[in-house]
């Protein structure tokens, strides 16, 4: 039985457009192939949507001294040569890529075997893997390009499902990541007595290493807030929440505009092309969302957005937002499985 194998992560962003995928190849025969470092494992190390699951020994190349980049590329090389005996042996009959370090060895083998690739970019800005591989994608798809053969980016249902028309802020929403996002806690935190002053309730996704340190600082101002680090249930917060304040990665983005939640994107300043800034400018050119850098951060500026109508905000993300991305995506990617690729 011929297979479709999805590579790449590293990251939470990556990792979450092939979970919104494979929802939709139920049935299908599925690998994934990906890397020992990075949250990988942690997303798909147990997943039996995949028939095979495959973590190999992989980094970034990016950010490394020249002895760091050398063996980045050699672990690179190794995997490569292995990932072509992978993809024999599954009878790959399209590799479809979602960026990252995790995706290089799948998305090079691809090409020495001249299986078809399908690379999903999921940022504003592309990263350096995909600029290389571009000119030798059979199809290259991009929520942010007017060119793209899919403009829809693939969400997971629920986020759809658990959508609603903002009117009145009673929650707010401090989206970190699992890692956290020091600027955002602090913002939080200043924020606090403010928040609790107008009878706003608080969700705090603080990040694992920074969590009982904003517990602490919580509980020495008297402010009860909903805290945590990693959670599965994301979904389920943004439902709840009337107004976010989140960083910019793709993903995250998307969910929130298929959710409707009005937000205040603080893009990651160190993101490579300042990606996170143009994924936010994407929908604060719109008037659908707004968007301010670390350095312009001010308890008075977001309390002052605050205080906007969120219903014009939240209702045109919901019509803005097409929901069949990951299901456009997948159709796309049968194709090849069915031979009409």
């Amino acid at each position: 039985m011929s297979s479709i194998v999805m590579t790449g992560g590293g990251t939470g962003g990556h990792l979450a457009i092939v979970r919104a995928v494979k929802e939709e190849l139920r049935g299908r025969e599925l690998v994934y192939v990906g890397s020992s470092s990075g949250q990988d494992r942690k997303w798909f190390g147990q997943d039996e949507d995949f028939a095979a699951r495959y973590f190999l020994d992989t980094r970034g190349v990016v950010n490394q001294g020249v002895l760091g980049k050398v063996r980045s590329m050699g672990m690179v090389a190794g995997a490569t040569w292995r990932t072509r005996r992978i993809l024999k042996e599954h009878k790959a009959a399209v590799v479809f890529s979602v960026g990252g370090y995790s995706a290089a060895p799948s998305a090079f083998a691809a090409k020495l075997l001249g299986i078809p690739l399908v690379i999903h970019e999921q940022n504003a800005v592309p990263g350096t893997l995909n600029r290389i591989l571009r000119p030798y994608a059979d199809l290259f798809i991009s929520s942010f390009e007017e060119s793209s053969p899919v403009r829809a980016y693939p969400i997971r249902s629920v986020f759809f499902e658990k959508a609603r028309v903002r009117k009145e802020l009673r929650t707010i929403l401090f989206l970190g990541g699992s890692q956290g996002a020091v600027a955002i806690n602090e913002l939080a935190l200043e924020l606090a007595p403010a928040l609790r002053a107008r009878g706003i309730r608080i969700l705090h996704q603080a990040g694992e290493r920074n969590l009982e340190s904003v517990r602490s600082q919580y509980g020495e101002m008297g402010i009860e807030a909903e805290l945590f680090g990693f959670s599965d249930r994301i979904p389920e917060s943004m439902e709840r929440a009337d107004f976010a304040v989140a960083r910019a990665g793709a993903s995250t983005l998307w969910e929130l505009a298929a959710n409707g939640l009005p937000t205040l994107f603080v893009p990651y300043p160190y993101a490579a092309g300042d990606h996170q800034y143009h994924n936010a400018e994407f929908l604060a050119r719109r008037n659908m969302a707004w968007v301010l850098r670390e350095s312009e951060l001010e308890a008075g500026k977001v309390l002052d957005l605050m205080k906007q109508d969120l219903s014009i905000p939240s209702r045109a993300l919901i019509e803005f937002t097409p929901r069949d991305g990951s299901r456009k995506i997948a159709e796309v990617l049968e194709g090849y499985l069915d031979g009409q690729g």
